[in-house]
């Protein structure tokens, strides 16, 4: 059951042959994809995605580079795009100081609200986080203390140190194809280190394929390449990899299952 746990089916690249990329996904053995949000203004777009194909599932949410755009965007709009049956996470969201694109704090008060959201619907939280590793840890820290709730740590490029810290708070880890670039050893080491039970495989597509495809416009397919690598570095194989994480997919997303 191999599922690419983050894919971007309306962008550019995949949108204009979206029939023809999740056919050519479908015959590689990928069996579910999740449509990913990073705008309000995408909702409907990635919504209607999902509920035109049986396969593919949303999410709702705002990247952390679109927040000072949405900064009055409150937890009700949020709430009110989850009663849909096919959105089944919220984000992505996050911090992202490498391109600051939004305000540093206006980026952390609308993470909080993503979490306040996920905490009461019982729905997953897609995290985007790159060079924030501090508030991040605090922020999921500050807000797990509160009350728990279900996390994800998406496209995973951290630091072990983070990596291990989030996984003690109870979230999941996604590897993407980054993991099978050659720069990419501390990501590897830390790829086989991951529970069996906490770890996903993405593309991000249209973004980041992996080897053998660098340098191409990623499709959610290529995911089976990043399963095949990260079943290598754990000394398992692809389709056992293929059923832990899929399993691991359907237990975190519960409402994909139902």
């Amino acid at each position: 059951m191999l599922i690419d746990s983050h894919c971007h089916l309306n962008y550019k690249g995949l949108i204009e042959t979206q029939t023809e990329v999740l056919a050519r996904a479908r015959a590689r053995g990928v069996r579910g994809f999740l449509n990913i949000s990073t705008r309000q203004s995408e909702w409907d777009a990635v919504l209607a995605t999902a509920q035109r194909e049986s396969d593919v599932w949303a999410s709702i949410g705002i990247h952390p580079h679109e927040a000072d755009a949405h900064a009055d965007l409150g937890a009700e709009a949020l709430l009110a795009a989850t009663a849909d049956p096919k959105v089944i996470a919220i984000g992505e969201t996050g911090l992202d100081y490498y391109y600051d694109h939004s305000d540093r704090q206006v980026q952390q008060d609308l993470f909080r609200v993503h979490i306040g959201v996920a905490r009461e619907t019982g729905l997953p939280i897609v995290i985007h986080t790159r060079d924030a590793e501090d508030d991040t840890l605090r922020i999921l820290t500050e807000e797990m203390a509160k009350s728990a709730f279900p996390a994800l740590i998406h496209c995973f490029t951290a630091s072990a140190d983070f990596g291990r810290a989030v996984l003690e708070l109870g979230l999941t880890i996604s590897i993407s194809g980054i993991v099978t670039f050659k720069n990419a050893k501390d990501l590897q080491a830390f790829a086989a280190e991951v529970p069996d039970d906490r770890l996903l495989v993405e593309t991000d597509a249209p973004f980041l394929a992996p080897v053998p495809h660098r340098g191409k416009v990623c499709e959610p397919g290529f995911v089976a390449d990043t399963c095949a690598f990260v079943a290598g570095l754990r000394g398992t194989t692809t389709e056992a990899l293929a059923a832990q994480t899929g399993a691991n997919f359907f237990r975190l997303f519960s409402k994909a299952e139902a």
